[in-house]
């Protein structure tokens, strides 16, 4: 007669792990999460309250430079300065990122995802020496110059033009909500031309660029927001990204930052949730903490739920962009979920802290306001609606 065998033992339930995602990660994406996560606790969670009230980002460059030298600037680039890390590496600094704001993982995502990404992948050998290590370390701040204020989410129709004169190209127009705008040294412009849609890198020093800010925003308010406005800007023949023509070119760096976003909505939901579960646990009521009463505990086991299924799924798109298989159409998917229940795990974290949940002693409400800006940017709740509905159907809603 055999013996049974002894169970095996478990390992003990983790509130903040509830169903072991962190098994899934090697030693190095523990520590670079680990080095965001302490950088961000450090220079960022002390005075974001702070800054978010006052309606500004102090200190940016010098940021940029922290955040450069941590290798979380195109850290998913390889080679000009850039770290190479995975495409999962890179969402776990997103999440950490904007589990302290908003702001600041934008700033990241528009840097590394948007104009160093379109410079890595389009740009020509030149302008990838010229532009990417100092962007790379910080030492340049880049934006990304799509939306047009008449033209958001048809990109396809923007009015920024870019005509041929002699061997120069001469640029004209406006665009609209670009984060790090008015302090970027290189902008990447997108533009119709006689031939269709181009990129071009500007130095923002070009006469005729100017770049005002955008004042009295009731979200990411702790992040750079500009116009970007070309008055005839003179450039040379290889200005011009050589390597694309068409909106392939914008909409692939779009995926690219949409799948920042992924992770990111969740670093938000992350911090929002804890908040809640702390505040449960030592705000007493009816003589115990509210944490002790059926629906509290209700809330909290759905926004757990939902919080670590939108890691997991983050989690697998990352691995599928590392195998190279990631479609644009399953960062739709991600995007929409994840912002989607980001948004709404904020909202349910500010009726567990009450009245205290609107307060910026708390990170709840400038997350929730931050998440409602993520939710349209980079392509709005609709547009990804119809992305997936075209998917599905094989059916084109869009016109």
């Amino acid at each position: 007669m055999s013996t049974p065998s002894k169970l095996p033992q478990l390992p003990p339930f983790d509130p903040s792990d509830p169903i072991g995602i962190d098994d899934l990660l090697v030693p190095e994406d523990l520590a670079i999460r680990e080095t965001v996560r302490t950088w961000a606790a450090d220079r960022v969670l002390p005075y974001i309250a702070d800054w978010y009230e006052r309606g500004e980002l102090p200190g940016i460059r010098e940021l940029a430079r922290e955040l450069g030298s941590i290798g979380a600037l195109g850290m998913s680039l390889d080679g000009y300065g850039c770290a190479g890390a995975s495409a999962v590496q890179y969402g776990l600094a997103c999440l950490e990122l904007e589990a302290a704001d908003s702001g600041i993982r934008s700033l990241v995502s528009v840097q590394g995802s948007l104009a160093m990404y379109a410079i890595h992948r389009f740009g020509s050998e030149e302008q990838k020496q010229r532009w990417l290590p100092g962007m790379a370390a910080g030492e340049i701040i880049g934006c990304f110059g799509l939306t047009e204020p008449d033209h958001g989410s048809d990109p396809a129709g923007m009015r920024t033009y870019a005509k041929k004169d002699g061997t120069d190209w001469v640029l004209t127009g406006r665009k609209m909500w670009i984060t790090n705008g008015s302090v970027a040294g290189v902008a990447v412009v997108w533009a119709q031309t006689d031939d269709g849609i181009r990129g071009f890198v500007v130095p923002t020093d070009a006469p005729g660029f100017s770049a005002p800010e955008i004042k009295h925003k009731w979200s990411l308010r702790a992040s750079v927001t500009s116009e970007l406005v070309m008055d005839e800007v003179r450039l040379p023949a290889d200005a011009v990204l050589p390597d694309v023509t068409g909106l392939k070119g914008p909409l692939s760096c779009l995926s690219h930052a949409r799948y920042g976003i992924v992770w990111g909505a969740m670093g938000a939901a992350r911090a929002s949730f804890e908040a809640a579960v702390d505040y449960a646990k030592t705000r007493e009521q009816f003589g115990k903490p509210i944490g002790g009463f059926q629906l509290t505990q209700a809330k909290l086991a759905d926004m757990a739920v939902e919080l670590h299924k939108g890691i997991l799924l983050a989690h697998h798109l990352g691995q599928r962009m590392d195998a190279g298989r990631l479609r644009p159409e399953q960062v739709s998917f991600g995007k929409l979920n994840n912002v989607r229940e980001a948004i709404e795990i904020c909202r349910t974290s500010r009726t567990i802290l009450g009245a205290n949940g609107i307060s910026l002693e708390y990170p709840v409400m400038r997350h929730a306001t931050n998440l409602e800006s993520v939710l349209t940017y980079e392509g709005t709740v609709e547009m990804h609606q119809l992305v997936l509905g075209k998917a599905l159907t094989g059916l084109d809603a869009f016109r």
